[in-house]
């Protein structure tokens, strides 16, 4: 009686474990926001839910937060928001975005944040160009380079963590 117990114990335990790394690897992954950079959205010690699969049937698109592995040092992981898409042309002028030569609307940003002037430049088609919400505080493809879609982990959906902040994640 107790040795069966114990084998079904072990059992169950097993497969939870095997689910939760199969969650992980695929499904969904738990990230800690360390910088400022995406400051007043994301902030220091906030933790963040990614989805996994979602660029499996759609594409990136703008405006979308996203976790990547660094381009420059693949060992750590990076957070920006998705500004320009390939083939396109993006430049900043006057502390404002320009996509083909269109004003962005960036509604998730606070008035005045300053930017120097960058471009233009053309993005190269199956890269991103991302940025910080915290543009004076942020390393991303201004200063890097675009970013190849193949190094996206996935898509932010929920911050969970600090429990005052939970809710979306854009």
């Amino acid at each position: 009686m107790v040795k069966q117990f114990m084998r079904e114990t072990f059992q169950s335990l097993v497969i939870a474990l095997i689910l939760a790394l199969l969650i992980r690897m695929f499904i969904f992954q738990p990230f800690y926001i360390p910088s400022r950079s995406m400051v007043p959205n994301l902030e220091p010690g906030d933790r963040i839910l990614v989805t996994k699969f979602n660029y499996y049937f759609s594409e990136p698109d703008r405006g979308e937060v996203i976790v990547f592995k660094y381009p420059v040092d693949p060992d750590k992981d990076f957070v920006k928001r998705i500004v320009g898409l390939g083939g396109e042309s993006l430049s900043i002028k006057d502390n404002n975005v320009y996509i083909n030569g269109k004003l962005l609307n960036e509604p998730y940003l606070e008035q005045g944040i300053p930017m120097q002037d960058f471009g233009p430049v053309t993005i190269p088609n199956g890269t991103l160009f991302v940025m910080g919400d915290n543009r004076p505080d942020s390393r991303d493809s201004r200063y890097w380079g675009t970013l190849d879609e193949n190094l996206i982990i996935g898509k932010t959906i929920i911050r969970f963590w600090p429990l005052g902040r939970i809710g979306r994640a854009q």
